[in-house]
Parts: structure tokens; C-alpha cells; sequence
């Protein structure tokens, strides 16, 4: 199947009811592209796309990826799969480590499967956990890689996620298949929940509500935080770019902070909202919240291994395509505080 006469591509989104699907969803469509999505619901939410249901360039199915049959009708009548459903979080990998290795290597099996009949361009997304135990940061996309042993679960979403890139490299070389890989590091925005142990959306709600913040360990591993629409522009970049087929790219934000001053940044700036008189609705919590560190058996399992830090080199992506982020981490973290204060605000209104 070809473009539309306009040159537009038609644009299948795996996980496209998920946070980040939704909001790659909202953009192609307002840059004009037919836009098809499939999401069995398992993490992703009906909500976050119930508002594109009425587009008249919106198709969606609630289905699963291993459904070949589904997955063959779609991938004939789009010109380009962008490839997000996987099992996601670190709560949701250890406990539930045969759904985590399934979902994602069985699902990126079945997507390249049916990519390949049609010629459909496709998108994997990956994540900064193939980098493993590596401590040479910034991490750059061809650095080696030490994860830990078999025996321990937290590592079996690394190693599903390096043969999801390994499989999709090996299509394009064998069968030229357009692949394009990006690794994902610590996307975070609106529509994003803190159900599967995301630390953004977790703090954040706590403290709304006035409970305890709890930072898992000592909160001195760090992280660099990327707000969702600069992610979405990065995934749109290099779908455009033809020299990006069949190569691998690092997505994120280089603004490193640790856990722990996180967990103190996000109270002082619901605090400052909050004194402003924009969440009103909160008075009685305030200045409840303090911050409570656990040790990360209690949080996950005996055993558990975190990295150290987690930065990314970006001058790949921004050498093929020139994409910087946008957002820094307060203003990505006042959207955040001021989408899930709306959410608690209805709440307590209905319940109260």
C-alpha cells in the first residue's frame, strides 16, 4: 500500500492507548497523519484516547499484538508501524518476569512478521536497561553491555529488550526491512501513572495526598527525566529521517538528578504552587508530606540491583536530525503536578 496522494504515511501505533502511544497519537494527528492504533488495555487506558474516538483519521483496536490475523489487516493498510507495546515497570517486571520476557520479544516477533509482508517502515522502541550494569556515562549506543545473572528477574526486561533490538536488526539485514531503534530513557509526563512503580507519578501523588514520599534505597542513583512531548518530537524526527533505517538511537534528556533530591524538588514545587493558591483543595495535607527512604527488598524483592546512574549521550539523535529536548525538569514536573492535582481534585470532590 502506498502513501496517500498528499505523500502522507498511515501510521500504526502498537500501545497507542499507553502514555506515550496516546501522546504520539494526539501529535501525528495534528500533523495531519491517519493514525491506527492497537493496545489490549493490559497497562495502557481507554481514557487516554477516548477523546481522539470521534477523528475522522482515528482507527483503533483493542486487541492484542499476537494476534496474527489482526495484526496482518492492520499492518496492510498503514505505510509505518511505530512499535511501543511492552511490558512496562519495574514493579510489573519483577513480579510478573514470563509476562515481561513474552510480551516483549513474542510482540516485536509479531510485528516485524507483519511488517515484513507489507514493507511497512517500522519504529521499535527500546529503553535504557540494555545498557545494564555499564558505567561509562554518558551511555553512547554502541558502548558493551554487563547485566546481571538469570537469577534475578529485575533483568529479564534488559535482556527481552536487547533481543527485541537484535531481532529488529536482523530483519533489516537480512530481510531490508526499514528499522529504525530508539531507546527511551526516563520519559515522564501527563497520563503517565505511578501504578507499575514509575518515581515521578508515585511522588507526585503522595504528596498530593499528603503521605509519606518514599524513595526506594539511599536515593543517591540518578536519573535524567525527559517530558513526554519532547520524546514524542524525537520518535516523529527520526521516522522522517531516511538515514536513521537501521541504526539505534539514545532518547532523553541529559539533566541528571538524584532520587532523592528529586523526591525534595517535587515537594517544593507542589509546596510553591500550593502557596500560590493554585491547589487550593490541598490545604489541609500541606506540609504533611515528608520524605521516607526503604530499602529496595522491602520495595521489591531480596536482591534487588539498581544502577548507579543513568545518563544518555544524544548526539547521535541530534547529529541525524538535529532534536534537542525542550522542557527542563521543573517544568516538566509542574505539568505533571498540575494534571494529577486536577485528577485528585475530581476525586475528592466526588468522593467527598
Amino acid at each position: 500500500m502506498g502513501k496517500l496522494p498528499d505523500g502522507r504515511q498511515r501510521v500504526l501505533i502498537t500501545g497507542g492507548a499507553g502514555f506515550i502511544g496516546s501522546h504520539l497519537a494526539d501529535s501525528l494527528l495534528q500533523l495531519g497523519y491517519p493514525v491506527t492504533i492497537i493496545d489490549d488495555l493490559s497497562t495502557g487506558r481507554f481514557e487516554n484516547i477516548e477523546h481522539l474516538v470521534s477523528h475522522p483519521n482515528f482507527c483503533f483496536t483493542i486487541d492484542t499484538i499476537n494476534n496474527e490475523i489482526v495484526m496482518d489487516r492492520l499492518a496492510s493498510e498503514c505505510d509505518m508501524i511505530i512499535h511501543l507495546a511492552a511490558a512496562v515497570g519495574v514493579m510489573l517486571i519483577v513480579e510478573q518476569p514470563v509476562h515481561t520476557i513474552k510480551t516483549n520479544i513474542m510482540g516485536t516477533e509479531a510485528v516485524l512478521n507483519a511488517a515484513v509482508r507489507y514493507r511497512a517502515k517500522v519504529l521499535i522502541a527500546s529503553t535504557s536497561e540494555v545498557y545494564g550494569k555499564g558505567n561509562r556515562v554518558p551511555f553512547q549506543e554502541e558502548d558493551d553491555v554487563v547485566i546481571g545473572p538469570t537469577s534475578r528477574n529485575r533483568w529479564a526486561y534488559a535482556a527481552s529488550k536487547m533481543v527485541d533490538e537484535f531481532l529488529a536488526l536482523a530483519y533489516h539485514h537480512e530481510k531490508d526491512l526499514p528499522v529504525v531503534i530508539f531507546r527511551l530513557f526516563n520519559t515522564v509526563g501527563t497520563r503517565q501513572t505511578g501504578r507499575y512503580g514509575m518515581v515521578i507519578p508515585r511522588f507526585v501523588q503522595q504528596a498530593l495526598r499528603g503521605e509519606p514520599v518514599t524513595v526506594y534505597g539511599d536515593g543517591a542513583q540518578t536519573r535524567c527525566f525527559l517530558h513526554v512531548s519532547d520524546a514524542v518530537k524525537a520518535i516523529i524526527a527520526l521516522s522522517n529521517c531516511p538515514a536513521a533505517v537501521g541504526k539505534v538511537f539514545n532518547v532523553g534528556s541529559t539533566e541528571e538528578i538524584s532520587i532523592q533530591r528529586l523526591a525534595g524538588l517535587v515537594l517544593d514545587r507542589i509546596k510553591a504552587r500550593n502557596s500560590s493558591g493554585e491547589l487550593s483543595f490541598l490545604k489541609e495535607t500541606e506540609n504533611k508530606s515528608k520524605i521516607v527512604n526503604i530499602p529496595y527488598e522491602k520495595a521489591y524483592a531480596v536482591g534487588f540491583e539498581d544502577l548507579t546512574r543513568r545518563v544518555p549521550n544524544t548526539e547521535k539523535i541530534a547529529h541525524f536530525t538535529g532534536w534537542q529536548p525542550r522542557y527542563n525538569l521543573e517544568e516538566t514536573l509542574d505539568d505533571i503536578i498540575t494534571y494529577l492535582a486536577e485528577k485528585e481534585n475530581v476525586e475528592n470532590s466526588t468522593t467527598g
